[in-house]
């Protein structure tokens, strides 16, 4: 069973996909680019990975956009 409190003891860290880790070439970070990597984050003793908006949230009071977006 998952302790509820667990959050009281992470290592939270803050990314945005699209400047992390590009593995396809095309110049911007992506999901299979953060895969890659998360052996890298674990071994700086992250625990939990919180991802900033990688997609266009309309609807909201604000409209939330990804980085570098228009």
């Amino acid at each position: 069973m998952i302790n509820d409190l667990w959050y009281k003891n992470a290592v939270i860290y803050s990314l945005a996909v699209e400047t992390f880790m590009d593995a396809n070439g095309d110049g911007v970070g992506d999901f299979q680019g953060l895969m890659h990597r998360l052996d890298y984050l674990a071994g700086l003793g992250i625990t939990a990975i919180w991802l900033m908006p990688f997609q266009t949230s309309p609807g909201l009071t604000r409209d939330l956009r990804p980085i570098g977006a228009t």
